[in-house]
This record gives structure tokens, sequence and C-alpha cells, in this order.
């Protein structure tokens, strides 16, 4: 862990999609629907005003923090 924390950002973010990758397996053909109802779900939160949607400044700042 504390070699993987070691990495500059580009490379962490590499290994963590390596690692993601990793986990796909048999349940991989129902990611594509798993997102589509995602996004329908979303998109209709942002419609009814269930969530607000940030401006992406503020998005990356907080993604940063992660």
């Amino acid at each position: 862990m504390d070699e993987a924390l070691a990495l500059i950002p580009q490379e962490r973010s590499a290994l963590v999609l390596a690692l993601l990758d990793s986990l796909e397996g048999e349940d991989a053909a129902a990611a594509p629907q798993a997102w589509a109802e995602e996004i329908r779900q979303r998109k209709s939160d942002l419609r009814s005003g269930a969530i607000k949607a940030v401006p992406w400044t503020e998005a990356r700042a907080r993604l940063l923090t992660l």
C-alpha cells in the first residue's frame, strides 16, 4: 500500500484502472446496462431538483481531496 501511495498521481490512476479491470469478470457484460441506468437516474434527479450540478472547478477540487 505504501508503495502504491508513493507513486505519482498518473501512476496511481493507472494502477487503479488496472485493478478495477482485474475485477471485471462475469459481471462485465452488465456494466453498460448499469451505467445507462445510473445516467438515467442522475438526469432525472437533476431535472427534478433532487440534486444540483456544481461547476467543474468545484467538482475537481472535491475530487482532489479524496
